[in-house]
């Protein structure tokens, strides 16, 4: 028995989404396609991998299976990394948003220096705004940004785009008890905090912030602690925490945008490890 990449792929998206339609634009595939390939799978295997009540999930053997190909996947990358980027040198200066490296940094860090020792990598972490003019200054090869929209960076390479989701107690969306709606969130400027606020606003729910900080780790402290509720993107939501699920009373988000800024075509460093953080991202 050998397994199709792609349905590998589209399988692995599913599972991390939860969503037949967003995993569609991580594969740059149609939702019919990724139903299509999982449903090959399941087929294949003799066993389903969802549920598909209300919510998507996986089975216990599509758990089993979500291990087993996120290894085939990333041992195929690193594959084509080393022959595609042998003996690559130089420095990366590479700049993102700290919630992003709270997250993702670390597998990201481990994974291409031991791809690629001889690089030395430079990272920076801070707000959007602030990542973006020290770019425009030429201080980073690479940037990634959260935007509203893609057309906000007309230069820039839409990386990932996700809904946003509320996180914390359902509670709090309550308006019989005409209470204000808690809020923990960024200070501004910061895309999910005027998703957040905008939406809110949309549909006349009163609100008020009870905690503000730029640290993401703090923001999910004040969450757990009950202070309030969040918003993020649904993959870096924290397993220990629970996704506010959209009902009446819950106002939809929009949603936000990744984008990744570089400076130049020439830098073979560079450009290695810009599609290295791409395929991690989607």
């Amino acid at each position: 028995m050998s397994f199709d990449p792609l349905a590998l792929q589209c399988f692995v998206a599913v599972a991390e989404t939860g969503s037949f339609t967003h995993a569609a634009g991580k594969v740059s595939r149609t939702q019919s396609a990724v139903s299509q390939q999982i449903a090959k799978l399941e087929d294949k295997l003799g066993v389903p991998l969802f549920n598909r009540a209300k919510s998507l999930t996986l089975t216990h053997n599509g758990e089993v299976l979500l291990g087993y190909a996120s290894k085939i996947i990333q041992l195929n990358r690193e594959v084509i990394d080393v022959f595609k980027h042998a003996e690559l040198q130089g420095e990366v200066r590479f700049g993102l948003p700290e919630d992003f490296s709270t997250v993702f940094l670390s597998e990201i860090l481990q994974e291409y220096s031991s791809l690629h020792p001889r690089i030395l990598l430079n990272i920076e972490c801070d707000l959007t705004l602030n990542l973006l003019e020290q770019f425009k200054q030429k201080r980073f090869d690479l940037v990634l940004l959260k935007m509203s929209k893609p057309e906000d960076l007309p230069n820039g390479q839409d990386v990932w785009s996700e809904a946003l989701v509320w996180v914390g107690r359902q509670e709090f969306f309550d308006q019989s008890k005409q209470q204000q709606v808690p809020l923990v969130l960024s200070p501004q400027p910061c895309v999910y905090r005027a998703r957040a606020i905008s939406a809110l606003e949309k549909q006349n729910l009163p609100w008020r912030i009870v905690f503000s900080s730029h640290s993401f780790a703090g923001t999910i402290a004040a969450v757990k602690a009950g202070m309030g509720v969040t918003v993020l993107p649904r993959n870096m939501v924290p397993k220990d925490l629970k996704i506010i699920q959209h009902r009446v009373g819950v106002p939809q988000l929009d949603d936000t945008h990744i984008s990744l800024l570089k400076h130049s075509q020439d830098n073979p460093s560079v450009n290695s490890f810009e599609e290295f953080v791409i395929q991690k991202l989607k």
